[in-house]
């Protein structure tokens, strides 16, 4: 390509409040490339990029998972090198309000105070009057603790505030966002933004489902792009939480169907864990990698 990975990514400026897109430039670079257009591809081969935003993002964001600079420089990196091969991006965004059931806000103690981010909150608590909806939804509060808590779902985490609709950290990290749009307009590929977690009454760690929700929605969208690609390629934030949670739910859905599970890669060096989830995480994704067949692979090994 004429355009070199440093003309468009400032690397030093990846997860910092300083980083422009300056998307206006940034296609017209791409419109210099000669690079033929993702439809004519043969092989089509997904990136799923799960929650690269700057909330969770180390130095800048609410709720920051550490590593994850370097996460976004090294995705960046293989998308470049990878460039006239990858065909298409979908890029999962959460998006939430400020009262949702898993923020400090939804819910008073007995002496009228909110929670502290990190509380855990169960059916019991509710049940016994320790923690009330300060909305008055304490009845569908506990529906649906009960039916996480049945199903063996994660506890209810109260959550620092993040990814606010229309702030500054639900946005797509500003350097990454360079290369997702470098890449749509050399390849005239336009990405697909998958918002999540916008229910206020549960939360939405995974892009197919929510934890439990009465509608049970499920987004047959993405289950049928990755259906349709030959090879998938995950990366993202954070590892431990929500590209896990996305992980499994792809995995449960295409369990019979080894021919879709064994396409999925896991860039496990464009990914990180939240602090105290380490070995969990590397345990669950060998056990998926072992029942499905899915690859675990550091970026670097991975050339289209």
């Amino acid at each position: 390509m004429k355009t070199t990975y440093e003309n468009i990514i400032d690397v030093n400026r990846i997860a910092s409040f300083e980083s422009k897109e300056s998307i206006t430039d940034i296609l017209t670079l791409a419109r210099g490339e000669n690079i033929p257009h993702a439809s004519k591809d043969r092989q089509r081969a997904l990136l799923l990029a799960i929650d690269v935003q700057n909330d969770f993002m180390q130095n800048i964001g609410s709720l920051p998972v550490a590593g994850s600079k370097g996460d976004v420089q090294r995705l960046t990196r293989w998308m470049y090198c990878n460039l006239e091969s990858l065909t298409h991006v979908i890029c999962s965004l959460d998006c939430h309000s400020m009262m949702q059931i898993f923020h400090p806000v939804w819910w008073l103690d007995q002496e009228g105070k909110h929670p502290k981010p990190f509380t855990i909150i169960s059916y019991e608590d509710v049940a016994s009057g320790i923690w009330v909806a300060a909305n008055g939804e304490s009845e569908r509060s506990l529906e649906y603790l009960r039916n996480l808590e049945s199903a063996g779902n994660k506890q209810l985490c109260i959550w620092p505030y993040h990814c606010l609709e229309g702030t500054f950290g639900a946005k797509l990290e500003s350097e990454f966002t360079k290369m997702l749009y470098f890449h749509a307009a050399a390849r005239n590929a336009t990405p697909k933004l998958i918002y999540k977690g916008q229910n206020p009454y549960t939360e939405m760690y995974g892009i197919i489902k929510a934890e439990y929700d009465k509608e049970h929605y499920i987004n047959y969208a993405v289950l049928d792009a990755i259906q349709n690609c030959d090879a998938i390629f995950i990366a993202g934030e954070a590892s431990s939480h929500c590209v896990l949670a996305s992980v499994e739910q792809i995995l449960e859905y295409y369990a019979a169907d080894r021919s879709v599970t064994s396409r999925i890669t896991l860039l496990e060096d464009c990914m990180s864990p939240i602090i105290g989830f380490e070995d969990s995480t590397r345990q669950r994704f060998e056990e998926l990698r072992d029942r499905h067949g899915i690859q675990i692979r550091k970026s670097t090994e991975v050339i289209l």
